[in-house]
């Protein structure tokens, strides 16, 4: 197995420094590959030279242990990340994950926060603390942008341009895009910088836009409690994420008329295809309404 790490070790390298993944998405690949390594070494298979019928039996073997579909197309793709990469140095003669099918997985809809839930969400936190003047620009540039909770927490003073009301961001694959910040989340973020930010720094300012009680840069996971947490002031359901902001955001625009080229760009999306899910968002939205209103529902 020591052969199997140093190629591991190698491959987790070259996915940080060359294709800059965030360590979220490391740390899943991490343990993914790891799983397969485990279920490798207890079937007598090489972990680096698998046949494709050895890939077929692991497959086989999550789906009969209850792992969600999704799940199991998740491993696939990390262990297709590995296989490829030993491919593209040299160190293996064929890439066996290549001719192994993936599960079908039934697309489902992002979910959206709610729309009379929405504005009590934004106005939940307390316009009179330091923490709640952060959580209340926090949520709102979630929403303004549609920006991802790892960009937010990445943000620094010197990305942030309130007079021209954008900000750059650094994006998945370290890819930098500029997105527009509106009014709302400008205003906010004038106040958050006047009143909040201020009490919040401790010692050296590490120069991070949002800050915790203890002056550190604000994590990602903290936004995710402090979200949950104004759900349930807001009286909303605490099922949603961070992450729906983003998908009322998308949706939002494109209900508004902007086109689906532009909300690409916005968002980051590097595929066209990704984005064209809130079409189907839109749509069924409508239906929906449809539904409820038509003389015949």
């Amino acid at each position: 197995m020591a052969e199997t790490f140093t190629h591991f070790d190698a491959f987790m390298r070259h996915l940080s420094a060359e294709r800059g993944l965030s360590e979220q998405t490391l740390r899943a690949y991490s343990a993914d590959l790891s799983r397969y390594f485990e279920w490798a070494d207890r079937s007598g298979v090489d972990p680096l030279r698998p046949t494709h019928r050895a890939l077929r039996r692991y497959l086989a073997e999550l789906d009969r242990a209850g792992y969600a579909r999704r799940t199991i197309a998740r491993r696939l793709a990390a262990l297709r990340g590995f296989m490829g990469y030993l491919a593209d140095e040299g160190l293996i003669d064929s890439d066996p994950s290549r001719i192994v099918s993936a599960p079908k997985t039934p697309r489902r809809l992002p979910v959206l926060v709610p729309q009379d839930a929405l504005r009590a969400l934004l106005d939940a936190p307390d316009p009179d603390t330091p923490t709640g003047i952060r959580d209340r620009a926090v949520l709102e540039v979630l929403y303004a942008s549609g920006t991802r909770v790892s960009e937010l927490t990445g943000l620094t003073l010197r990305q942030l341009d309130l007079g021209t009301g954008t900000a750059n961001v650094m994006g998945k694959g370290g890819k930098e895009r500029v997105v527009p910040l509106h009014p709302f989340a400008v205003k906010r973020l004038r106040d958050y910088l006047a009143r909040g930010r201020p009490a919040l720094v401790r010692g050296q300012d590490p120069g991070y836009l949002f800050l915790s009680v203890r002056g550190n840069p604000l994590s990602p996971d903290a936004v995710r409690r402090l979200f949950k947490a104004h759900l349930a002031t807001a009286g909303a359901t605490t099922s949603l994420s961070p992450h729906s902001l983003r998908h009322t955001f998308a949706t939002h625009l494109l209900e508004g008329g902007a086109d689906l080229r532009t909300v690409q760009e916005l968002l980051g999306h590097v595929a066209l295809s990704t984005t064209q899910i809130y079409t189907h968002v839109s749509m069924k939205r409508l239906q929906d309404v449809h539904r409820r209103a038509h003389p015949r529902a």
